[in-house]
């Protein structure tokens, strides 16, 4: 019974996510945020790994494991945490990347050949509509200097966090999600460290604050929210899971509100109304049929 929460936590839990950034992007730069981060991660799940008795993907499962941490953490967390540090407000930031339900279902129409029921276009046109509308209201960026680097930016996390979920489900079906999380930090630890040696110049304010922001985006982020994410689209179908998303930016925007004081305008609660309409006619009716039975979902296959 518990198990049907699994996505409203997850939302909460990733919308909490741009927060977590924006907090400790004011003690820290975005790699090496990212590559303290990577860092305890792996000690962490080096301890769980041997804790648990769990196996970590060899061969061609540890690539696989790699490409995913490549993009779904080095990809979407890079390009969300850089959009952040530029100056984009958390809540907008969350609204591009809640574009991903659509980007997900036009890859999966362009490689499969697979059929959506007019009740799921209905829903993914409301998405479309909810995140248009909140794009134009009024939101505050906290320095617009950079704005079109940092809408870039967020697109970058877009397609990473689209790919890497639709090729976690492809590749990576049948390997324990732990021992795979843990390779997949590794993967990413080796894009960020090199990138924060490379770029920026590695201060860090130890305050307490920041450490309590670390300690949340271990705990809370690394290690719960990625491993739900993981069992969902394990267990579900990667439109259902994306579709999730769409529940994101009106969350962070909450969070954002409460937290920085970010406000957003009749158009922005109108656009929330819309994407929460759309989470529930997506996953509605999630029967889809397709052009040939030997046509199967790309995903699905293994």
């Amino acid at each position: 019974m518990l198990i049907k929460f699994i996505p409203v936590l997850f939302v909460v839990l990733w919308a909490s996510g741009f927060i977590g950034a924006r907090f400790g992007l004011a003690y820290a730069e975005p790699a090496t945020l990212l590559s303290i981060r990577m860092i305890i991660n792996i000690i962490f799940f080096i301890a769980l790994v041997a804790l648990l008795k769990r196996h970590i993907p060899k061969g061609r499962a540890f690539l696989h494991s790699c490409v995913v941490g490549l993009l779904i953490h080095g990809m979407y967390l890079g390009g969300s945490f850089q959009a952040i540090s530029l100056g984009m407000p958390a809540g907008l930031n969350a609204l591009l990347v809640g574009i991903q339900p659509i980007l997900t279902v036009i890859i999966l129409l362009v490689l499969s050949h697979k059929h959506f029921s007019v009740v799921q276009w209905t829903g993914l046109l409301l998405g479309f509509v909810g995140i248009t509308l909140v794009l134009q209201g009024n939101i505050q960026w906290q320095d617009a200097a950079q704005s079109r680097f940092a809408i870039g930016m967020s697109l970058l996390a877009l397609t990473g966090i689209t790919l890497g979920t639709l090729y976690q489900k492809r590749f990576c079906k049948n390997v324990d999600l732990v021992g795979a999380t843990l390779v997949q930090y590794i993967a990413a630890s080796c894009l960020f460290i090199p990138w924060a040696v490379q770029f920026e110049t590695m201060q860090v304010q130890w305050t307490i604050e920041f450490i309590a922001t670390l300690a949340w985006l271990v705990l809370v982020l690394s290690v719960a929210a990625i491993l739900l994410l993981l069992y969902m689209v394990k267990q579900g179908e990667s439109e259902s899971v994306a579709s999730v998303f769409y529940l994101v930016p009106p969350v962070t925007a909450l969070q954002a509100w409460l937290a920085f004081g970010e406000t957003f305008d009749i158009y922005g609660i109108a656009g929330f109304i819309c994407a929460a309409f759309a989470v529930y006619f997506v996953v509605k009716d999630p029967k889809m049929s397709t052009t040939s039975k030997n046509s199967k979902i790309l995903v699905e296959n293994d």
